[in-house]
């Protein structure tokens, strides 16, 4: 398969670029500046896009899969016009799949969450990253308006240990007392949901 991965210097974009090469897919991968992206493979290819809010167009493509997100507090809807301009450009050139990276703090915790999930800890994490989930909760529903076959990712708090293909997903939800997920398995999951059509236009929460 012919992927575009967006975000491919992040934490978690980075991971999905080697898994995806790994698995035999033709990767572009979109960087802002390709000085900080030093991965060379005979199926890659890399684009430079210095703002995805400008996107017109993308390389040949059959799925878009995207690790963009704001790295502060402040950045602003960095997600929100990233996504904006990447849907442009799917419309342009026909792709109608994408699989995105959110956060599970986007959607309500799942209904038999521990009592300090539910009324300590979320909420807290909630109020210190507002302006983060504000971001990733309007790129989703720039996905849910545009009437692409997406799919939005939803990790906890991300780690850097290794992949290990041995987390809990819940379609439309989030597994009870979920606290981290690396960023490996993060793309991991990301890549799982790809050719998985139980999860198009879903979200799917994913943790250890």
């Amino acid at each position: 398969m012919k992927i575009t991965v967006f975000g491919a210097t992040g934490g978690v974009g980075g991971h999905v670029v080697r898994q995806a090469l790994d698995a035999g897919h033709q990767v572009t991968a979109v960087v802002r500046d390709a000085a900080r992206f030093d991965l060379e493979h005979p199926s890659l290819a890399v684009r430079t896009v210095p703002d995805l809010a400008a996107l017109t167009e993308l390389d040949p493509c059959d799925a878009v899969l995207s690790g963009v997100g704001p790295r502060g507090r402040k950045e602003g809807l960095v997600a929100t016009t990233a996504t904006r301009g990447i849907l442009r450009a799917m419309a342009a050139a026909g792709v109608r799949r994408i699989v995105v990276v959110s956060a599970a703090p986007v959607g309500p915790p799942p209904e038999d969450e521990t009592f300090l999930n539910r009324r300590l800890l979320l909420p807290v994490v909630g109020a210190v990253l507002r302006d983060v989930y504000a971001d990733l909760t309007a790129m989703e529903e720039e996905l849910r308006s545009s009437g692409v076959e997406w799919t939005a990712v939803r990790p906890p708090k991300l780690t850097d240990k290794p992949v290990t293909g041995e987390y809990r997903r819940v379609i439309g939800g989030s597994p009870r007392g979920g606290y981290s997920i690396s960023r490996a398995d993060t793309a991991h999951a990301v890549l799982a949901a790809l050719d998985d059509p139980a999860t198009i236009r879903r979200a799917v929460g994913v943790a250890y």
